[in-house]
């Protein structure tokens, strides 16, 4: 199976964080552009894909997606916090869509939440932790076997935790 993650430029978060990193990143301050993205997904991905977001823009964006979609939650134990932010944020909605159907009765269920904090000097703004890219994988019942892009490789962190995810799982074992 082939399945997608993107981590696309928070809506209106864009320019102030990646505009000097990526020319390009100013587009992702418009609704379309995450529009586009949602379109591609579920176009270039009919197995399965997953996209992550902050909470202020969950409003905008999860109307622009298919109706079968699920929201997901990553909570933050340990989250950055900003003064004069109140109250914190210390979670961010994941949307997926698909993944592989479970027909065994005695495979584990995935939660639809997981609980893993931030990742501090990776040198780029929302790089993943590892244990966060595993539960998308798991959301998504993603096999060793599988493909799995990672259309917004950043900082590589998605695509080095996926290496070492498929290292650790036996092939058709997930």
């Amino acid at each position: 199976m082939r399945y997608a993650y993107a981590d696309p430029p928070y809506l209106g978060l864009a320019a102030k964080f990646y505009g000097r990193l990526h020319p390009d990143a100013a587009a992702y301050d418009e609704p379309m552009t995450h529009q586009l993205l949602i379109d591609r997904l579920c176009r270039d991905f009919p197995d399965g894909w997953a996209m992550s977001l902050h909470s202020p823009s969950l409003r905008a964006i999860l109307p622009m997606c298919p109706p079968d979609v699920r929201i997901a939650a990553w909570t933050k134990p340990f989250a950055s916090y900003k003064k004069g932010v109140n109250p914190g944020y210390a979670w961010e909605p994941v949307i997926f869509r698909g993944g592989r159907r479970r027909t065994d009765g005695n495979e584990l269920t995935v939660a639809d939440f997981c609980a893993v904090p931030i990742t501090l000097r990776r040198g780029f703004v929302g790089a993943k932790p590892d244990r966060f890219v595993w539960w998308v994988l798991a959301l998504l019942g993603a096999q060793a076997d599988d493909e799995f892009v990672d259309l917004f490789p950043g900082s590589g962190a998605v695509e080095r935790a996926w290496g070492s995810w498929r290292a650790q799982v036996p092939l058709g074992l997930a």
